[in-house]
């Protein structure tokens, strides 16, 4: 008998106080105002992080040596609602299209100035057991901090 691997996604939600289409800006279009500098796959230090507005677009850093690194690619564009993203990038926090998983954020309105953002982030297996763990692990950590920056981002207007 054949076990099947099965690792939990990842679920995150946060409330931010901005309109929904502040709130799917910010996230996407204006990712470089709030992704630390600190979170680049480059070999050296990020510049900016950038999302490409379309299905098909890359996301990536600008690194200081002059690279683009490319962290996913856009699977969903539906602003100001949702947004889908391959997340290629292995247990070593290397870039590495073969073991995708995915990132979907919903942007569900609670009010005219009040959204809820739900993150989900699956697909884990893709890198096998031990490095799909591992990846859970180090993002289920990981998302938190870089929500509230987003949130703080979203809340601070201009």
């Amino acid at each position: 008998m054949t076990r099947t691997l099965v690792i939990a996604p990842v679920r995150k939600s946060l409330r931010v106080n901005a309109p929904q289409a502040r709130a799917f800006e910010v996230f996407t279009a204006g990712i470089d105002r709030w992704w630390p500098k600190t979170h680049g796959i480059g070999t050296s230090p990020l510049l900016q992080a950038v999302i490409e507005p379309f299905q098909g677009g890359r996301w990536y850093g600008r690194h200081e040596d002059g690279s683009e690194v490319t962290s996913g690619h856009v699977l969903a564009w539906e602003p100001p609602a949702r947004v889908m993203f391959s997340w290629e990038i292995n247990a070593q926090w290397k870039p590495d299209s073969a073991v995708a998983s995915e990132i979907e954020i919903h942007f569900i309105a609670e009010g005219p100035s009040v959204t809820r953002v739900e993150l989900e982030h699956r697909g884990f297996e893709a890198l096998g057991e031990e490095g799909g763990e591992k990846m859970r692990k180090d993002v289920d950590g990981g998302w938190p901090g870089l929500l509230e920056l987003f949130r703080q981002a979203a809340e601070a207007g201009g």
